[in-house]
């Protein structure tokens, strides 16, 4: 066997040693980054761009579609706390829910929470709390508050054997807008619960309920939901479909709805 034959064996050989090595690194690294996304307040920029359809909205069963684009960036102040900001633009299309009432669509309030989140658990617990801001920049009446608003947020989540489970919530009080339009205090509590298979296929529950204490009255969507991570040209990127049930909600408020989402992951 001539020298050139010997060192393309010999290549070949490392190749097939180093071939399983490759790829349990890249199935762990895809493996992480579902763990990652099941944590809302996880190191990583994504994007998720969720579609929230709603049924049976007032007399005229109405449909209501929100569609939430939620960018999550994360910040490293130091070696030991990150400052994560997480922002919801709603983008609504909602059917006239009686007769006599137009249907509408366009920009609803934007919601932005920080996080201030140390970098290492405390006690295998996963925490973080900062301030969460309402910003009245609907371009319709009917789909906004018309109100500035402020208040606190905070999460705490554990992950253990592939299950996720925490609870996130906040509180917003308006402190400015028109005044022809009513007053906001609004609670939300969302306990979530997922599980994250070896196949990097995600189960999840939450509830995101929210109780107006203007109006003494809870809106409660339970949702169930599916996800899948997968990659597409090198980019990672989680699919998920799930339905909503309200077991709670104001009169003339929807009966149940559908969750659809795409999330474009950004590893650093």
């Amino acid at each position: 066997m001539n020298r050139n034959a010997t060192v393309i064996s010999i290549s070949m050989v490392v190749l097939l040693l180093a071939l399983p090595v490759w790829a349990q690194e890249k199935a762990d690294e895809t493996a992480e980054l579902a763990k990652k996304l099941a944590n809302p307040i996880a190191s990583l920029i994504s994007v998720p761009i969720q579609g929230n359809l709603d049924f049976g909205i007032g007399s005229a069963d109405a449909t209501k579609l929100t569609v939430n684009i939620q960018p999550v960036i994360p910040f490293s102040l130091n070696s030991k706390w990150n400052l994560i900001t997480r922002t919801i633009f709603p983008v609504i299309y909602a059917e006239a829910p009686a007769d006599g009432i137009d249907s509408t669509s366009g920009l609803g309030d934007i919601v932005q929470s920080f996080f201030l989140s140390p970098k290492d658990p405390v006690g295998g617990w996963i925490m973080g709390a900062g301030p969460v801001m309402l910003y009245p920049s609907a371009t319709e009446k009917t789909l906004g508050s018309d109100k500035w608003g402020a208040g606190p947020t905070a999460v705490i989540l554990k992950q253990q054997s592939g299950f996720t489970y925490g609870l996130l919530a906040n509180h917003i009080w308006s402190f400015a807008g028109l005044d022809d339009r009513n007053d906001i205090s609004a609670t939300l509590l969302q306990p979530f619960l997922a599980y994250q298979t070896k196949t990097y296929t995600t189960f999840g529950v939450n509830t995101e309920s929210t109780y107006d204490w203007k109006s003494e009255q809870w809106t409660v969507p339970v949702n169930l939901t599916l996800a899948q991570m997968v990659k597409i040209g090198g980019m990672p990127i989680q699919f998920m479909l799930g339905g909503r049930y309200y077991a709670d909600k104001p009169d003339g408020g929807p009966d149940w709805g559908l969750r659809f989402q795409v999330t474009f992951l950004f590893p650093k």
